[in-house]
């Protein structure tokens, strides 16, 4: 099959790790790239064997492009997202997919309306350990449900401006916890209350602890991008057993157990850490397919938990800076 063509918007540190997996696949290669910054842009094609641009509508419409990648700075996605759309090409977008609900609604409504390809990069979603974990729990490998627990502690608030930086939409929310968020809703679908705390410095959300409660168990999710207190953990609890992961939000593997002498492990195929490509392998045959969303990842999904993180920032009191 011949490569897939990608634009890539946005290249920083992430744009560069998903390039060296989806280049050594041998199954995609990057067509055209923009950022702000034309020499950074330049670097990027020289490293990647692709053609920058110093304006992002004539990166996205190089012919030989047939999906865009946005991996810029949460606050930029609406913007891109919506520039790409509108030139008739696909896209599939980080996470978190738009600052905000409203914006979302936007992109989605003009997806449908154009009849475009439109899909939030969201890796736990395409893991096959993830799906592995839903379908134990629709199976009833633990029984009923008692509680379940995610937790993503790091000390991450220098790891990049976008984290930091109000005006840029920084904060624990969009960067981290944002995983256990999806995940929780994966798995069990809209939470039937919220409840939610958060510690705000300088514009931005250090950490959040939140509830989510469906019909007989809760879900708790505590998430820091200043300490290491609980590290990185799930734990799903039930009646016959648990489902536990470290490194959760990679989804590389999960254990169940039913003791100490009854576990079942399972990871899926492929790089067993950091594995971008199933989202993007997938993004390439629907797009080729003709299909204009994931039916593996929603549109829905990705607004319902744009809906979720707008309630939080609601409880919280969290209001980003005018965005840049």
């Amino acid at each position: 099959m011949k490569e897939f063509g990608w634009c890539f918007i946005g290249t920083g540190r992430l744009a560069h790790t998903v390039a060296q997996q989806l280049l050594s696949s041998g199954r995609h290669r990057i067509v055209s790239c923009y950022t702000r910054d034309f020499e950074k842009a330049e670097a990027f094609g020289k490293k990647y064997s692709c053609k920058a641009y110093a304006k992002a509508e004539d990166a996205i419409n190089d012919s030989e492009v047939e999906g865009v990648y946005v991996v810029t700075p949460h606050n930029a996605h609406y913007r891109f997202v919506k520039m790409a759309l509108n030139l008739n090409k696909p896209v599939l977008c980080e996470k978190a997919f738009t600052v905000t609900a409203e914006e979302a609604e936007e992109l989605i409504r003009i997806a449908k309306e154009k009849k475009v390809y439109l899909c939030e990069a969201m890796w736990t979603w395409f893991s096959a350990s993830a799906n592995k974990c839903k379908e134990w729990i629709k199976e009833g490998k633990i029984g009923r449900i008692l509680s379940a627990s995610f937790t993503y502690h790091m000390r991450s608030i220098n790891f990049a401006p976008r984290v930091s930086d109000p005006k840029r939409a920084g904060g624990a929310l969009l960067d981290i916890t944002v995983y256990p968020i999806t995940y929780a809703y994966h798995l069990w679908g809209m939470p039937k209350k919220i409840t939610a705390r958060g510690k705000i410095r300088n514009g931005i959300d250090l950490t959040d602890d939140i509830v989510f409660s469906y019909d007989g168990f809760d879900v708790d999710i505590s998430a820091s991008i200043v300490d290491y207190r609980n590290s990185e953990k799930m734990r799903i609890r039930g009646e016959k057993g648990m489902i536990s992961a470290l490194m959760y939000h990679m989804m590389n593997g999960i254990t169940l157990s039913k003791g100490p002498l009854n576990q079942e492990k399972f990871k899926g195929p492929g790089p067993k850490i950091n594995s971008y490509l199933d989202e993007f392998d997938t993004a390439a045959r629907d797009i080729r397919a003709g299909k204009i969303e994931s039916e593996q990842h929603t549109l829905e999904n990705t607004l319902d938990v744009m809906k979720i993180m707008d309630e939080i920032r609601r409880q919280i009191d969290l209001e980003y800076e005018e965005l840049e």
